[in-house]
Formats: C-alpha cells, structure tokens, sequence
C-alpha cells in the first residue's frame, strides 16, 4: 500500500486512492477553509422601519471598534458578548443622541465573522437618523448595501448559501409554514445533503480515473465500475426527487394559486369574501358583475395562498365581460386548485349535469400539463328545500365526483368544511419527503 495514500471522506468513510488522484481532489473532498479580507466597516438599520419602542443599528468591520468608542467617549472597548447601558454621543458636536445599549461582538465569533456591534436605542425616527447620522461621520464607516450583512457572514464561512436562502426566507415569511421551511433549510440540512452529494460525485469520478491510470498496475479492483456506476445511479433518483420538493418550494414562498370559476351569479365573489373576511369583490345579482380577476392573499392553515375571482364563465357581446371571461380561462390554465362554484339552486343536481358542467371548466389545459387539483362547491344551500339538501348531501358523497362541499355563503353554514377540505389538499400538495440520510451511515 505504499503506492497509495488516504485521507477522511467523511468521519465514517476512509477512500485510499493514488498520491496523483489524492492530490487533484483533495480540495474538493475538504471543506472550504474561508478566510476574510480587509475591507471597510459597513452599517445599517437592522430592525423595520418607522416608529417602535427599540430600533436595532448594527455595524460590521474592522472600524466597528472605533466607531463605538467615538459614540460613546470608551477608552477601551468592552467584554464581547455583555449588554452595556450607555449614552451615545455626536463624534463631531459631543450632543446627546439617546441613551441605549451597546453589544459589541468580537470577530469572527459574530454574525457576518467581523468585528460587529450593535446599538439598540429607542425606535423613533428623529433617533435613528441621529445615529446613523452620527456613524456616517466615522472615518471608513459606509450604508451597508441590501443584503450586505448576510453576503460578508456567507463570504467569511458563517453561512452556506443554503442557509443565506433560508434566512432570506424566514424574513420574509407569513404564514407558520413558511417559518417551518425557512427554519428547515436554514438549519444547514441542505447544506449537508448537498456536501454529501458532492463528496460521493467526486470520489465516484476520481475511482474512475483510478481506473484508467492504474488499472494495468493490478492496485485496483476490477468491480470499480460497476460501484461507481450504481453510485451514479442513486444518486440520480435522489437528485431527481429532491427536485420535485424544489417545486413544492417555489410554491410555498410564492403562494399556491386558487382560482374561484363557475357560471355567473354562482357565488363566487361571495365566497371570496367570505373566506378572506373582508369585502374583496363586488357582490350583485346582476350577472356578469365581476369583470376582471380580482385577487387576494390569504393564510389558509398556515399555508400562502392567493385567491383569484374571475368572470362568469359565459358567452356575451360585451367586450369589456368578453375580456374578463379571456382572463378567467388564462388563470384557470396556471391554477394550482380549481374550486368549481356551481349555484345548486339551478343547476339540476345529478351526477351527469355536475360532469357535464366541470368539464367544460376543465377543458383549459393546465400549463407545463400539471395536474390540477379539484374542489367543487355547491352553493346556496339556504335556497334548497329538506329533499334537496338531502339530494345534495348524497352527491358530495359520490366517488366518480371530484371533492365536494355544501355550503351556503350567505348563511355561512358549510363554511368551515369548505376550509378543512381546502386545508387537506394544501397539504396534499406541499407536503415535502424526507430529506435522504446525511450521516453517512
């Protein structure tokens, strides 16, 4: 074995390989060792804008030190990691700008890996523009750039870009779901599964190239190949179902798509309203009210969703309804649900009229030929007789019909299975698979 070296793949996996192969891909087998650079001190207002109790200014770089002892007259700067009260001072007029605390943070072991402090004084704005202000008066001191915070900490190795997406996302999110998957990817579990797969692509190729060197030499064993070769093949399905929950994340950042069509006058814009709680659209007996798509975002369950109302579904001269019916079929086409409102106190309720009736709101192929998924809606339950509740009852329960529900928008009753239903198929359509095995085992 004195021809062959080794070296850690993982703490559970030893690859001895050829000095010449070990030497090309040992730096793609380690961790990329991250180094910062010397660069000026940027500053910014980290908490929201606009009035509150406490605002948080930050700095990150090397003159962080000196601007903190110019803000508050220090000699000396103070114990990483400790809350100190203090008066915050104008460097050029010695003026009082507020009394805060001051957390001072030494690099790397902070954030972005620089020398950091905080300023955490009261919220109002006549304070925090004194002391942004203030800072910019500070030799080497600058307005932090969008994002420029998380670049430098992803720059100097204290975040992956995985984990700098998912911080992305935890600032952004809305809805408890989204807290979920931000918090997910931002735990570095992404980052892990993505290491491991680069680490097991990199020792399949340089087995392979092994191979071709030294295969003659007899130090390498003839079923080489076939390991590589159903390596590459796992990983490949792998890869492949990590990228259908790619999908599934686009859409719970951005929202699924929930489109309301039916004929008109079948309690669409009613049934917006109501689940939204507010007075999105236009209700009116008056046919064909709703022209153009009118659109709401909603936290149904904890998951985004943006609701669309769209014109009844009809023929008509009017040009202005002619263009709103143009619209509702362009957005039934990148619907993610469907929720097919029908008026159960006209449309004779059998199973073949109800067929009859989705299938021409299912006749709009779906974009990129996604299967949608289909909630149908009985309305105006409050308008139907003892024997026609019972009827429509029974129809919900039909297994050749998509999911149904009887609802009534104008009573509410029905209202709350309606939200159940839609919940489920939420679920049904975000749920994620569990990420493959990191550890190595």
């Amino acid at each position: 074995m004195s021809d062959f070296c080794f070296f850690e793949v993982s703490k559970k996996q030893v690859l001895w390989l050829p000095p010449e192969i070990c030497q090309k891909y040992a730096g793609s087998l380690f961790k990329r060792r991250h180094h910062s650079v010397v660069r000026d001190t940027i500053f910014a207002l980290s908490s929201g804008h606009g009035k509150c109790g406490v605002s948080v200014i930050r700095t990150s770089g090397p003159a962080s030190g000196d601007a903190l002892q110019l803000l508050t007259g220090w000699k000396q700067l103070p114990p990483p990691r400790r809350v100190t009260l203090t008066s915050l001072l104008c460097p050029t007029t010695g003026e009082l700008l507020d009394r805060g605390l001051v957390l001072w943070f030494s690099g790397p072991k902070s954030f972005t890996g620089e020398d950091c402090c905080e300023y955490h004084v009261h919220g109002g704005p006549a304070v925090v523009m004194g002391v942004l202000q203030a800072l910019g008066t500070v030799q080497m001191l600058r307005p932090a750039e969008p994002g420029e915070f998380t670049k430098r900490a992803f720059q100097n190795g204290k975040l992956d870009l995985t984990e700098a997406e998912g911080l992305g996302d935890l600032i952004h999110a809305e809805t408890e779901i989204q807290r979920r998957q931000a918090l997910r990817q931002m735990s570095g579990e992404l980052g892990q599964l993505y290491q491991k797969w680069s680490h097991r692509l990199v020792t399949a190729l340089a087995h392979v190239e092994a191979f071709i060197d030294f295969s003659e030499d007899d130090n390498v064993e003839e079923n080489v190949l076939t390991s590589v070769d159903s390596e590459v093949k796992n990983l490949q399905e792998e890869l492949e179902d990590h990228l259908k929950d790619s999908r599934r994340g686009e859409r719970l950042r951005d929202g699924l798509h929930l489109v309301l069509a039916g004929a008109t006058n079948a309690g669409k814009s009613s049934l917006l309203n109501l689940t939204s709680q507010k007075p999105a659209a236009i209700v009116s007996p008056i046919p064909g009210t709703t022209r153009d798509v009118v659109e709401t975002v909603l936290n149904i369950g904890g998951y985004p969703v943006i609701m669309s109302d769209t014109a009844g579904l009809r023929d008509s001269e009017d040009p202005v309804e002619k263009e709103g019916v143009r619209r509702a079929k362009e957005r039934l086409d990148n619907a993610d649900i469907l929720i097919a409102v029908v008026d159960a106190s006209k449309v004779p309720i059998t199973r073949i009229s109800i067929l009859a009736h989705l299938k021409s709101l299912l006749s709009f192929p779906s974009s990129e030929g996604k299967l949608r998924e289909v909630l149908l809606v009985l309305n105006k339950s409050d308008l139907l007789d003892p024997p026609g509740h019972a009827k429509v009852q029974e129809l919900c329960k039909d297994p050749e019909l998509p999911t149904a529900c009887f609802l009534s928008c104008q009573t509410g009753q029905g209202v709350g299975d309606f939200i159940y239903i839609l919940k489920q198929k939420l679920e049904k359509i975000l749920s994620f698979t569990p990420l493959p095995d990191c550890s190595g085992k």
